[in-house]
């Protein structure tokens, strides 16, 4: 039987191809330029809200996800965004991109939050000191002065922080996100576990383990095609075994990475194969309501 009710707390819309609006990505136009991931080219096109709702018949809802910190103005994507969800009359929210280390990242959430779908900020920390092949992040924010001072906007305005980041940043990112109860934080693609090799899987456990004991910290079983392109069902096991032992399953969240995570997965049956191990009782909670409770989506749906 198909999962009919579906809120996705993880996915990307955008538009390279078109210039009107021009919202100024980055690697999304340099086609072939290889990615931690692999080789992004065939999704290096438009990929719009009408297209992503058409991957699955479930869909009531979901979390947009910015998508390449190099556009030069975050909000923009904020804004295109925004005008695409209210134009096709679609329960979405956003979190958008600010990077915390710069001098005007309290003007630039404002900015953001203008719109009234922005409810979040992602900067991804994800770096390993000589493996630039898999990081994404140019330095170690956790370790910049200018970044954790501004981490408290967050707190004041408001906002969930989505937490992308390695194994190996774990310990450290625990120790600092345990000052920040007042900021709820999404870990994204279930803590990146990159090395599923023992050493690798045990990296991933203890530093999982840490932060899965702050209570204001939840996950999402996101992007795992980008550390396993076969999909492979005794790692997904793993992994869903090791979230649900340590966040329970009020702090787990389904999300698709789409486009993405297309490279190497259907929609479908993404969500077949993770409805597997959460079982019947658990349906409600990882697919909708954990995603509609953490990200505030509640306000789009009849709650009576």
């Amino acid at each position: 039987m198909v999962l009919r009710s579906v809120i996705d707390s993880h996915h990307h819309l955008w538009n390279p191809e078109t210039l009107e609006p021009d919202v100024g990505y980055v690697w999304l136009r340099r086609k072939g330029e290889v990615k931690p991931f692999g080789d992004p080219s065939l999704i290096q096109r438009d990929y719009l809200l009408e297209e992503y709702v058409g991957e699955y018949g479930g869909i009531l809802g979901s979390v947009h996800v910015q998508s390449d910190g190099g556009i030069k103005d975050p909000v923009r994507e904020t804004e295109f965004v925004q005008g695409l969800a209210d134009g096709f009359d679609f329960p979405l929210v956003i979190v958008g991109f600010v990077d915390l280390s710069r001098e005007d990242a309290e003007g630039m959430l404002k900015r953001h939050k203008a719109f009234d779908r922005f409810c979040g900020v992602r900067q991804i920390l994800s770096r390993i000191e000589g493996r630039e092949d898999i990081s994404f992040a140019a330095c170690d924010y956790l370790r910049d002065e200018r970044w954790r001072d501004q981490f408290v906007l967050l707190a004041e305005e408001g906002l969930i922080f989505d937490l992308q980041l390695y194994p190996e940043q774990m310990r450290e990112a625990a120790e600092f996100l345990s000052r920040y109860e007042g900021v709820p934080v999404v870990i994204d693609h279930a803590g990146s576990p990159y090395d599923l090799g023992d050493e690798g899987r045990k990296r991933w456990r203890e530093g999982m383990k840490l932060l899965g004991e702050l209570d204001h910290v939840s996950v999402k079983m996101s992007g795992y095609g980008m550390y396993d392109k076969s999909w492979e069902r005794g790692g997904v096991g793993y992994v869903m075994d090791g979230l649900l032992e340590f966040f329970g399953m009020e702090r787990v969240m389904f999300g698709s990475n789409y486009p993405v995570d297309k490279l190497m997965r259907g929609y479908g049956e993404i969500v077949e194969d993770l409805r597997g191990y959460v079982g019947v009782d658990g349906e409600d909670r990882f697919f909708v309501e954990n995603a509609k409770r953490v990200y505030g989506l509640g306000d789009f749906f009849d709650e009576e």
